[in-house]
């Protein structure tokens, strides 16, 4: 065994390694996955001064608890999360953009996220993992990526290897903002649907079902009507598009999406605004509100200049 490794006192719900995913793969089945939050992934591996992608732990509302085992090492979360360290005797309560330091022995409690979904935990060294197709994402519905596609387990020790031993201190401020309305372009089978359900799927507010994963955010709300057929062949779906079942309750395919699906899709998230939908909590009531594929392209460019402005800041 590694002379550096951390013990998993606690699993917590849903943690598993996460990258930036795995690219065309989707003629054989096998979507992007990797971290839900990408800016959150990022930014939690510049404040270990590691490189940007660097395998990381993504937690979902609860995560894991750790005893750190070796050499000291930085450690950084990122979202919106309550932790804590012990160091002996001593608690601290940690803050999210922020590095610390680990030393033989201490405690990272991830005790939950607040009013937010997803946390990442990076680490200035490298989670000794095994990748596939290039990348270490765990798909655990597909049992794809490192942990043997599973997620994290009690009494697991994951081995840590290349800690990078400078300790600069880095910190960030930023505060993840929510979002009421989620934008989105007009779908492959948008014509599909009846005046009055293209009219409630983009006036009326839908809810976060609590039936929600990495593979699929399912919302609850007025039926949308379906005029021409509520199943069709099965075609290529992409991460953010909105697809809509008999029930007229509209399911948002996420990371871990399947790649292809028969149910009509009547719009697509645009990728500025994917990062924070992915952080709604059950209950959440959204909107959706149209843009145009012009739009689309200048928001995203402007959230990733925007994230590119905030890694140059730590």
């Amino acid at each position: 065994m590694s002379k550096n490794y951390f013990e998993i006192l606690r699993a917590g719900i849903n943690s598993t390694f996460q990258d930036l995913g795995r690219s065309n793969l989707y003629h054989i089945g096998i979507p992007f996955s990797g971290a839900m939050d990408n800016r959150n992934y990022l930014l939690a591996n510049k404040l270990t001064g590691i490189h940007y992608d660097n395998p990381v732990i993504e937690f979902a509302y609860q995560g894991p608890h750790l005893k750190y085992h070796g050499d000291k090492i930085n450690i950084a979360i990122t979202g919106d999360v309550s932790f804590k360290i012990k160091k002996g005797d001593n608690f601290i309560d940690g803050e999210c953009y922020q590095s610390f330091i680990l030393e033989n022995n201490d405690e990272l409690d991830i005790i939950s996220t607040n009013k937010s979904v997803y946390g990442y935990l990076a680490i200035s060294g490298k989670f000794d993992l095994k990748f596939q197709w290039s990348s270490c994402s765990t798909n655990i519905k597909a049992k794809i990526g490192s942990n043997n596609g599973e997620k994290l387990s009690d009494n697991q020790k994951i081995n840590v290897k290349e800690i990078n031993q400078n300790f600069i201190s880095s910190k960030l401020n930023y505060v993840n903002k929510k979002i009421e309305n989620i934008r989105v372009i007009k779908g492959t089978n948008f014509n599909y649907f009846s005046e009055e359900g293209k009219k409630i799927f983009f006036e009326n507010e839908f809810k976060v079902s609590k039936l929600s994963d990495r593979m699929g955010m399912r919302l609850d709300g007025k039926k949308i009507e379906n005029n021409v057929d509520s199943n069709i062949r099965s075609e290529g779906l992409i991460k953010g598009v909105v697809q809509v079942p008999p029930d007229g309750n509209p399911i948002i395919m996420l990371s871990d999406h399947g790649t292809i699906g028969g149910y009509p899709k009547i719009g697509v998230v645009i990728s500025a605004d994917y990062d924070k939908l992915v952080q709604l909590t059950p209950g959440t009531n959204v909107k959706f509100q149209e843009v145009d594929l012009n739009s689309a392209e200048a928001l995203f460019k402007l959230y990733d200049l925007e994230t590119q402005n905030l890694i140059s800041q730590i």
